[in-house]
């Protein structure tokens, strides 16, 4: 397929708005011109002989495939809460082109198997990129290493017990030096089970409050801590999963400054509410780590500006409304993310000026694609077509209703975003559109 985006903004070299056409050809972004040059003249001179599919895209911003290295697409086994068709269309219409799922399905993601069952599966959906992580211990029980190599072999790009943290230093010790040796990453939910259990929210005011135990900062940081010296012994890339905590931040950016090969992340929900905010006993408001306290919510917006936290992901994890009706002790943890992600930080920090548009976009593009060596994230002339057009300007309210996941779980039902994805391109091909937006030419 070729493709001719017109009128659309780029963010050029300087992080400013510049009004482009973009000619893909083949899956690659063959050319990128200034506006200078009209849409007609370039249809003229190269569109002889293509078959061209035209798309205006009316001064929206055209930006590199938003990339999310942490979801939860729940299929094999709990296909009731999401199946991977289900999850990539919400990742498409979030302006995602490339995700990776978490290994905690049932059966786990410990075997070649079962992640050339994603794979397989993610071939037959939309067209948006699966990458699946493996777990690092057979049913993430934390008490036998899985086979790295055979994984790796398979398409896994990295290992992880997401959802449960490894609670056997010696058992992360080996997992870090198989992966090391593999060229591998291995990728930690840092917790504590000794600090956790029978916990549902932060231990902060609203715990209190309501009579509930609550999660120390120090049962996430305690592993952090412990496996960025256990990185540093084995010299593995460490990332770090959904930072929620200052206690974490400031060990991670001690890491990082002596040269160890930690990176991290964090999710919209860390940088945009506080256990402050929760206004009831609401499950759709339970997530894993927890909201923090206000100053943790600081120190996570100031550690993604400065380049400790690498990136942001979305944590998207969707449950069932009979699931999270259980209330806040029962309900199981999580919220979906996919399609609220960017005018959510959108909305709160470009909108508001603490952000410039190019750090919001490097954050969920290029940055995710450094860390992970992978080859999306760009847009220049020869990098792979995977994109995304986003209005600015268009205002929405939260509906869930409207969501494409299975996963209605949010916090942010009727607030009022900008900066909507309307069309989504992976590989020069359409994946999702929000209306008829393309012509034949």
């Amino acid at each position: 397929m070729t493709l001719f985006i017109k009128n659309a903004n780029v963010l050029n070299g300087q992080g400013e708005l510049q009004m482009s056409h973009v000619w893909v050809e083949d899956g690659i972004i063959k050319e990128i011109y200034a506006a200078e040059t009209t849409a007609d003249e370039i249809l003229r001179q190269y569109g002889k002989g293509h078959e061209v599919t035209e798309i205006d895209g009316e001064g929206k911003l055209l930006a590199p495939g938003l990339i999310d290295m942490h979801v939860h697409l729940r299929e094999p086994g709990f296909e009731h809460k999401e199946t991977i068709a289900t999850g990539t269309a919400a990742a498409a219409k979030g302006g995602y082109t490339t995700i990776a799922c978490m290994p905690n399905t049932k059966p786990v993601t410990d075997k070649a198997e079962v992640v050339k069952l994603i794979l397989d599966k993610a071939e037959e959906a939309n067209g948006v990129k699966v990458l699946p992580y493996a777990a690092i211990t057979y049913n993430e029980l934390g008490r036998e290493l899985t086979d790295f190599a055979e994984l790796k072999a398979a398409g896994a790009i990295g290992f992880t017990d997401d959802g449960v943290g490894v609670q056997n230093a010696q058992m992360m010790k080996d997992a870090m030096k198989l992966a090391a040796s593999l060229d591998m990453p291995v990728i930690a939910h840092c917790e504590d089970d000794s600090l956790v259990v029978g916990a549902a929210v932060t231990d902060g005011e609203f715990a209190r409050k309501h009579g509930l135990k609550g999660i120390p900062n120090e049962s996430e940081a305690i592993h952090v801590g412990r496996d960025i010296l256990l990185a540093e012994a084995t010299g593995v890339h460490y990332h770090v999963c959904h930072v929620s905590t200052e206690q974490s931040i400031r060990l991670i950016r001690m890491a990082k400054s002596i040269g160890i090969n930690v990176t991290a992340e964090v999710c919209p929900h860390h940088l945009i509410l506080s256990d402050e905010d929760i206004p009831g006993m609401d499950a759709n408001w339970k997530m894993n780590p927890p909201l923090r306290s206000p100053r943790d919510v600081e120190a996570c917006i100031a550690a993604l500006e400065d380049g400790t936290l690498d990136m942001v992901v979305t944590d998207h994890a969707p449950h069932s409304a009979e699931e999270k009706a259980k209330g806040m002790e029962l309900a199981p943890f999580g919220i979906t993310g996919f399609e609220t992600a960017f005018p959510l930080l959108y909305t709160k920090f470009v909108k508001t000026g603490r952000w410039s548009l190019e750090l919001l976009v490097q954050r969920m593009t290029a940055d995710p694609a450094r860390v992970f060596r992978l080859d999306t994230g760009r847009l220049e002339q020869g990098a792979i077509a995977d994109l995304t057009l986003i209005d600015l300007n268009e205002e929405r309210i939260v509906d869930p209703d409207t969501f494409l996941s299975k996963g209605k779980n949010t916090p942010f039902t009727g607030w009022k975003l900008q900066g909507w994805p309307v069309l989504t391109i992976v590989d020069g091909q359409i994946v999702w559109s929000e209306k008829s937006t393309t012509t034949s030419a």
